[in-house]
């Protein structure tokens, strides 16, 4: 019995190693995690902000970073793009914050923290007021920002798992042979699977966008949203490469469904389609930038929730397409026509 369970490689993948995956991630992130340090950009000089700083360096400097910026505008991007957690100035008696609706519990906690120096710095009558102002527009609220996480995610999974199994399955069954000899030329073949994959793809992203734009949900879309389209195109093609390398490398459906999901999990956690990396360790963010799924959902994100232009979308895209055409490259190299 161990002999059998030692040779199942399937049976060890998701007893031994599908655990460890999760606590290298989980761990990584969470692992020596306390309350993570709030980054804001102070716009010109707000003496309710500097005072605070002053009166305890120490403690404050643990919590919080204040970088100075002299134009607003710039600042207010870096807000919009999740580059900085949020904005500050102050006018008169009122320090106005500027957050990011991309995420909710940043922008919670950055108003909470601004609020406590507030009310810290004001006497009886109270002499400040914190005022908080959404960088994006006021009608956009959460869901503009994990649908387009979570359809990549969908993506992904799909178009992995589609190419490799289907790859596998047809080479242990013989139908690469029989296609061989069949009248039908094999890139034809292949160009359909492609097409098939593209467009159930585009069904998807379709049903995602109708769902979500529901009233118990309320998606609204931005002015540029039809930049994903391409972009959800220019993912399937990069994730299809991806399940086209495993499926011309594994031998057997129980290998590649292993190595498959080696990846895809991985890549949907490390990708941000699940929770945002900001807290996370230098390496596990640098290491994110492997996997195209961080792309495609930055760059969704971008035109989608952000209401950024299209031009926003078009690195993402060319990092993507960059990764199908290497992927087509390598799985024509590995491609075998039989299992043996």
């Amino acid at each position: 019995m161990f002999l059998g369970f030692r040779r199942d490689r399937g049976a060890l993948f998701f007893t031994v190693l599908f655990p460890l995956m999760f606590l290298v991630i989980f761990g990584g992130v969470f692992g020596h995690q306390t309350t993570s340090k709030v980054k804001v950009m102070e716009v010109g000089r707000s003496s309710i902000l500097d005072q605070a700083v002053a009166r305890d360096p120490a403690g404050l400097g643990k919590i919080l970073k204040v970088t100075a910026a002299s134009d607003r505008a710039a600042a207010l991007r870096k807000v919009e793009k999740g580059d900085t957690d949020a904005a500050v100035e102050q006018r008169g008696g009122e320090l106005v914050v500027h957050y990011s609706a991309a995420d909710q519990v940043k922008s919670g906690t950055v108003r909470g923290l601004m609020d406590s120096i507030v009310q810290s710095a004001s006497g009886r009558p109270p002499a400040f007021r914190m005022t908080a102002q959404q960088v994006e527009d006021d009608s956009l609220t959460a869901i503009q920002f994990f649908t387009p996480s979570l359809l990549g995610w969908a993506l992904a999974s799909a178009g992995v798992f589609g190419a490799s199994q289907t790859l596998v399955t047809w080479r242990t069954k013989g139908i690469l042979r029989r296609l061989q000899l069949s009248p039908a030329p094999i890139p034809t073949v292949f160009a359909a699977r492609v097409a098939v994959s593209l467009a159930v793809a585009l069904v998807q992203f379709a049903l995602f966008v109708l769902v979500a734009q529901l009233p118990v949900f309320g998606l609204k879309l931005g002015h540029s949203w039809w930049m994903a389209i391409p972009m959800v195109m220019a993912g399937v093609l990069a994730f299809l490469s991806i399940g086209m390398v495993i499926g011309a490398w594994a031998k057997t459906q129980e290998t590649a469904q292993a190595v498959t999901q080696l990846i895809v999990l991985p890549m949907a956690f490390l990708g941000g389609s699940f929770f945002p990396l900001d807290s996370a360790p230098a390496w596990m963010r640098t290491l994110s930038y492997i996997f195209p799924l961080r792309y495609l959902n930055e760059g969704m994100l971008n035109v989608m929730g952000r209401g950024l232009g299209p031009m926003s979308a078009l690195p993402q895209i060319g990092v993507l397409l960059g990764v199908a055409l290497a992927g087509a490259l390598l799985a024509t190299r590995l491609f075998r026509w039989d299992a043996v």
